[in-house]
């Protein structure tokens, strides 16, 4: 009885030994005298041999890696600082175990050499403007030697580019003259535009003259819609012509002289009477 009680103890504490839960986001790879065993462990409830079998688990979520930030120089002889973040899972457990002793430091390790060979081919302007496509060139750098270790290189962002001091008081003054170039294009176009609308309203209004009478009270309608102590007058631009000819006219031609009238206060002269003989 007691031998037996022995024995269930010793197999109950024997299976306690042997079982492993692999959880639904890892697999299981079974190492019996260091050698790899052929079957991958899916998630749940996995059996192996006590003191024979080791069992190594290995996680296929999506793992969001920092990039430490890199100095460089680029292409235009700009000193830098660049970091990045990369984010990769596992797709093959077998080759992440086995083809390489830590592919997360080795992950690490080929993204920032990628970084630093990215900021040298590349221009300041491409570096602030141009991410996408310079995400997309650190993607494929680091995903050709992450295939051999099993790994997926799901995604690679830039995330902060540091200039110089210098640089940045150098890009602000650029800018700002440049905002201050097409402040000024855009006022002269304005003026352009003003000068030919204005060219065309004088052209009809010289074509009709009773349009600039209009204009006139109009002018005199808004001057007089606020309260002040401004007082206008229209006067008929018309009126002013005929007077200008009318000088001129007066000027040109000068009117004949007039016989002169007797005097009043002289005396009148009187016929004398001839006398007979």
């Amino acid at each position: 009885m007691v031998l037996m009680l022995i024995v269930v103890m010793m197999a109950v504490a024997g299976l306690v030994a042997s079982a492993r839960i692999v959880r639904q986001y890892e697999r299981g790879l079974i190492f019996r005298f260091g050698r790899l065993r052929d079957a991958t462990r899916g998630p749940g409830l996995t059996l192996i041999v006590p003191i024979l079998d080791r069992l190594q688990k290995v996680n296929l979520q999506i793992i969001t890696m920092p990039v430490p930030a890199q100095d460089g120089i680029t292409r235009d002889n700009v000193t830098v600082r660049v970091d990045a973040v990369v984010y990769f899972r596992v797709v093959d457990p077998t080759r992440a175990v086995v083809n390489v002793q830590d592919y997360m430091f080795a992950v690490l390790q080929v993204a920032q050499t990628s970084l630093r060979s990215i900021i040298g081919k590349s221009d300041l302007d491409e570096l602030l403007t141009n991410r996408e496509r310079l995400n997309q060139g650190l993607e494929v750098m680091i995903d050709s030697p992450a295939i051999d270790w099993g790994v997926h290189i799901d995604r690679v962002e830039i995330k902060d580019v540091s200039l110089p001091e210098s640089m940045k008081r150098s890009m602000s003054r650029q800018a700002e003259a440049e905002r201050e170039r097409r402040a000024r294009i855009i006022t002269a176009d304005g003026e352009l535009q003003a000068s030919h609308k204005l060219a065309d309203a004088a052209a009809t209004m010289a074509q009709t003259p009773t349009a600039l009478q209009l204009r006139l009270l109009e002018t005199v309608v808004e001057v007089a819609a606020e309260k002040n102590s401004t007082v206008v007058l229209p006067f008929p631009v018309e009126l002013l012509r005929f007077l200008e000819r009318s000088a001129s006219t007066q000027a040109t031609v000068e009117p004949p002289q007039r016989a002169s009238a007797p005097d009043r206060h002289s005396a009148p002269s009187v016929a004398t009477p001839r006398r007979s003989p």
